[in-house]
């Protein structure tokens, strides 16, 4: 008989970017019986879900679930379902998920604008306020904590300078989320989007977002 491969993979302790070593809760919730997407229970389940996906993220939002994908599949998601064509938005960079952003958002016939910062520092706020000044945009998008440097962003800073503008604030936690402070609705994040991989400890193949009641009214459900 053919040796199952599966059977052949040790525990090893993972210490890179990600993935991220599974909890025991974790394999044990896999394990479980599989039940259909229309079942009132997997429903109920699907709700509760939202409501701690909520408490993590600091948000009162309607509109939080997981995506089935990676957190690339979440930047697409925030992304695609609110840039339109010829939409100027603005990009922080001091990554590569950052400049990630830039393709997905030129790729979709936006107007794209970057700040690029050297790789391994922290966004400088300065630089930020002084394109804002003289720009307005209808998305600045930036990544949280930037997985291929490890450095975490000024998040609420760069939110305080969106006060009273329409720009809507699209933020990328996929390192984040689990790991380090993530508040919402105080820093007035517009959309956002995580990775189950990481310090949530969960296997690959989840993708949280959520979007505020404005990033809602823009979306195009139809």
């Amino acid at each position: 008989m053919k040796k199952n491969l599966l059977e052949g993979i040790e525990e090893v302790l993972l210490m890179g970017p990600g993935p991220s070593c599974i909890h025991p809760k974790v394999y044990d919730a896999i394990s479980c019986k599989t039940l259909g997407h229309l079942d009132p229970y997997f429903v109920k389940i699907m709700d509760e879900i939202q409501i701690q996906l909520q408490k993590i993220m600091n948000t009162q939002n309607q509109l939080t679930l997981p995506i089935s994908g990676t957190g690339s599949a979440g930047m697409e998601t925030c992304f695609v379902n609110l840039v339109e064509p010829q939409d100027k938005v603005l990009v922080l960079i001091n990554g590569v998920f950052g400049k990630r952003m830039v393709e997905v958002a030129t790729r979709l016939g936006a107007q794209v604008d970057s700040i690029e910062f050297e790789w391994g520092t922290p966004i400088d706020i300065k630089q930020v306020k002084e394109k804002l000044d003289n720009n307005s945009y209808d998305i600045l998008a930036t990544v949280h904590a930037e997985t291929s440097t490890g450095v975490q962003n000024p998040i609420s800073e760069i939110s305080n300078l969106l006060k009273g503008s329409d720009t809507l604030f699209l933020v990328d936690t996929v390192t984040s989320l689990g790991g380090i402070e993530v508040r919402v609705d105080d820093w007035g994040i517009d959309a956002l989007y995580s990775g189950s991989q990481k310090c949530l400890s969960v296997p690959p193949g989840l993708a949280p977002v959520t979007f505020s009641e404005r990033a809602f009214s823009k979306c195009d459900w139809g």
